[in-house]
C-alpha cells in the first residue's frame, strides 16, 4: 500500500511542509523569546541604572540605619506588577524591597549568591533563574547593580528580580498556535497531495488495469485522454500502442491460421522435436503416416517412438554424427516407404531449439520408379523376342532355306506373323504415350453407346463362334446417349470382349449387359472363363503385366490392352473395374457419364 505512487506523492508534499514549519516555527518561537528577554532586560537595565534611584540611595551614609527612608523610597518608585526591587548592604543583608517582595532580609537566601559577589565587586550582571513560588516553578530574570556614592565607594547592591511567567505563557501559547498551524498545514498538504496524486495516480491505474486486460487477450481496452500533459500522453501513447498491438496481432494470427493452414493440408509430414527430445508440433499428414495419435504425442519422447523406425533418426544419433545436425534418412513402415529430411531450428538467440522433419511418403514414387524399370525390361523383351525369331529365320533363309519353297513361305510366315506382332506393340505403346500426354485428338460427339456395344459384339462374335462359345448382348435402354469418341469407346469394348474370349475355354459363355443409371451408362461384360488369382487383380492395368505370360503371349497379346483402355475410359470421365474368381470367371464393368 505504501509503496504506490499515490503515498509517495503525499509523502514529497507532507516531509517538506513538516520540515518547513518545524524550521519556521523554532525560528519564531526563538526569535519571539529573544525579542521579550531582550526587552525584559532591556527594561530592567535602564530601571537599574537610573541615576536619580541609584543617588537617592547612595546618599545615605548607613544603608543599615537608614532602612525606613530606602524603604519609603522604594515604595514610591513606579514598577511593573512582576518586578522585585531588593535593596543589600555589603553584608548581603535586605535593607529595602518593592511591594511585591515576600522575601526574608537575609539575601542570600534568596538572591543569587553571584550576581550579589559581582555587583559588591563593582561589576553588573544579570542571569536567568528557576524559583519555586506558590508551589510552581517560574523563570524570573535577575540583575545585580552597584550602588556607588560620588567618591564611588559601593554602599550596597540594588538587585531587580522580573518574573518572566508571563512571557513563557506567551510563548506557549505562541507554540501551540505554531503546533495548530502545522497541523492546519499537514492536513492541507496530505488533502492536496491526495488530491494531486489521485489526478495522477488514477490515470495510471486505468492504463495498469487495462494493460493487464490486454496481456488477457482483450484488446478492446481504450483510455481517456482528459489533459495535454504527461499523464494525457501517456494514455494517447497506449492507445497507440494498444492499436499498434492489435494490428502486429491480427497479422501475427492471420500469418499464424496461414501457416497452421498450410502445415495441416500439406503432403508431406512434419514434426518439431526440442532438446528435451519432447516432440512439439505434429501435422496430421505425419500423424497419419506413423499412425500417432495425440495421446501418443504427448506421453512418448520422440526417441521412443522413432527408434522403432530407424535408429539412424533418433537425437543421439543425429548429434554424435553430423557437423550441421542436417541429413536425410529413409524409413520403412507397413506397406510405405518414407523418405525424412531435418535439420536443427534455432531460437532468436541463434542456439539449437531442437530439430524439424519433414516427412515424404515415396512409396508411389519408388513404385513407379520399379514400373518404370520394369516397363523397360518389358518393352526390351517383347521387342527383342520378335526380332531374335525375325534375325534367326532370316539368317536360316540366306543360309540356304530359300531352296526349299515350303520352308521357305513356311518361315516367311513366321517372319511376318513377328513382324505384326511387333507393329502391334508399337502401335499400342505410340498409343500409350500420346494417352500419357494427352496428345490424341479426341473426336468426342453425341453418341449412342448400346448401338456402339452392339456392333462390337458383332464384329467378335465371329471370334466366340470359333471357340463355340456363347456370346449373348443384353440391354435395358433402346438407346444411350453419350458424349464420347465412338472409335475409341469401341477400341475398348473390344479390347475386353477379345480377354474375354480368349480367356474363356470351348463351349463358355460370355455376357454383356448395358443399363442407365441417372446420368451414367453402365456396361458389363461377364465370362465364365478361367478367372484371375486375387493376388493379381489389383496389378491388371499395369503395363505390361500378365497372369500367364506364356499364355497370353501365345494368344498374341502384349499386355497394352487394359491399360489402353484404363486410359480412354479415365480420359471420358469414367471407371473400369475388374472382379474376378479363380475358376470362376471374370466381370469387367465400365461406367462412363452421360454428359459432356
Amino acid at each position: 500500500m505504501f509503496k504506490s505512487i499515490r503515498w509517495k506523492f503525499i509523502t514529497i508534499y507532507f516531509v517538506p511542509v513538516y520540515i518547513a514549519m518545524i524550521i519556521v516555527g523554532v525560528f519564531i518561537i526563538q526569535a519571539f523569546q529573544d525579542y521579550y528577554l531582550d526587552m525584559v532586560s532591556e527594561n530592567l537595565t535602564n530601571l537599574g541604572r537610573r541615576e536619580v534611584l541609584i543617588q537617592t540611595i547612595a546618599k545615605f551614609q548607613n544603608l543599615s540605619n537608614s532602612k525606613e527612608e530606602i524603604q519609603k523610597n522604594i515604595n514610591q518608585w513606579p514598577t511593573g506588577l512582576k518586578e522585585e526591587i531588593f535593596i543589600i548592604n555589603r553584608d548581603f543583608k535586605i535593607i529595602a524591597r518593592s511591594k511585591n517582595s515576600g522575601t526574608n532580609d537575609n539575601a542570600i537566601e534568596v538572591l543569587d549568591y553571584t550576581l550579589l559577589t559581582k555587583a559588591r565587586n563593582g561589576e553588573e550582571r544579570e542571569k536567568d533563574i528557576s524559583i519555586n513560588s506558590n508551589m510552581r516553578q517560574i523563570t524570573t530574570k535577575n540583575m545585580a547593580f552597584p550602588i556607588k556614592n560620588e567618591q564611588n565607594i559601593i554602599k550596597g547592591i540594588l538587585y531587580i528580580r522580573a518574573d518572566l511567567s508571563d512571557i513563557y505563557k506567551t510563548l506557549d501559547k505562541s507554540k501551540w498556535i505554531l503546533i495548530q498551524a502545522t497541523l492546519l498545514a499537514l492536513v492541507i498538504a496530505v488533502i492536496l497531495g491526495l488530491w494531486i496524486a489521485r489526478s495522477i495516480t488514477e490515470p495510471i491505474i486505468d492504463v495498469t488495469v487495462k494493460a493487464a486486460k490486454m496481456a488477457k487477450g482483450d484488446f478492446n481496452q481504450v483510455i481517456e485522454v482528459k489533459s495535454d500533459d504527461e499523464i494525457g500522453q501517456l494514455a494517447e501513447m497506449f492507445n497507440y500502442v494498444r492499436e499498434k498491438l492489435n494490428i502486429t496481432l491480427s497479422e501475427i494470427s492471420s500469418e499464424k491460421s496461414k501457416l497452421e493452414t498450410i502445415l495441416s493440408y500439406m503432403a508431406d509430414g512434419l514434426i518439431a522435436v526440442n532438446n528435451e527430445g519432447k516432440i512439439i508440433h505434429a501435422n496430421p499428414a505425419a500423424m497419419a503416416m506413423l499412425d500417432l495419435s495425440e495421446k501418443v504425442l504427448k506421453s512418448m519422447l520422440y526417441d521412443d517412438m522413432i527408434k522403432g523406425f530407424n535408429e539412424k533418426l533418433t537425437l543421439g544419433y543425429i548429434e554424435k554424427n553430423t557437423k550441421d545436425g542436417m541429413g536425410s534418412e529413409n524409413i520403412s513402415f507397413r506397406d510405405s516407404i518414407l523418405h525424412v529430411n531435418y535439420a536443427p531450428f534455432k531460437d532468436e538467440k541463434g542456439e539449437k531449439s531442437g530439430i524439424v522433419m519433414v516427412i515424404q511418403d515415396i512409396t508411389e514414387g519408388q513404385k513407379l520408379d520399379n514400373m518404370r524399370k520394369e516397363f523397360v525390361a518389358n518393352v526390351s523383351h517383347e521387342l527383342k523376342t520378335p526380332l531374335t525369331s525375325i534375325k534367326s529365320y532370316t539368317e536360316t533363309l540366306l543360309d540356304g532355306a530359300l531352296e526349299q519353297r515350303d520352308v521357305a513361305t513356311h518361315f516367311l510366315n513366321v517372319v511376318k506373323s513377328e513382324a505384326d506382332r511387333m507393329d502391334r506393340l508399337v502401335r499400342d505403346l505410340l498409343q500409350l504415350s500420346r494417352l500419357d500426354y494427352q496428345r490424341v485428338n479426341w473426336k468426342n460427339k453425341e453418341t449412342d453407346l448400346v448401338k456402339i456395344i452392339e456392333d462390337s459384339v458383332l464384329k467378335i462374335s465371329i471370334n466366340a463362334k470359333n471357340k463355340k462359345q456363347k456370346l449373348n448382348f443384353k440391354t435395358f435402354e433402346k438407346s444411350i446417349i453419350g458424349f464420347a469418341d465412338p472409335d475409341k469407346i469401341e477400341q475398348v469394348m473390344i479390347n475386353v470382349l477379345s480377354n474375354a474370349i480368349k480367356y474363356t475355354p470351348e463351349g463358355g459363355s460370355i455376357n454383356v449387359a448395358v443399363e442407365k443409371e441417372e446420368n451414367t451408362g453402365v456396361f458389363r461384360i461377364i465370362d465364365n472363363g478361367m478367372g484371375i488369382p486375387e493376388k493379381d487383380i489389383p496389378r491388371l492395368f499395369e503395363r505390361f503385366y500378365r497372369v500367364d505370360k506364356a499364355r497370353s503371349r501365345e494368344l498374341g497379346g502384349t499386355g497394352l490392352g487394359l491399360s489402353i483402355a484404363q486410359q480412354i475410359i479415365k480420359a471420358h470421365g469414367g471407371t473400369i473395374n475388374i472382379r474376378s474368381k479363380e475358376g470362376e470367371g471374370t466381370e469387367v464393368m465400365m461406367r462412363l457419364p452421360l454428359k459432356g
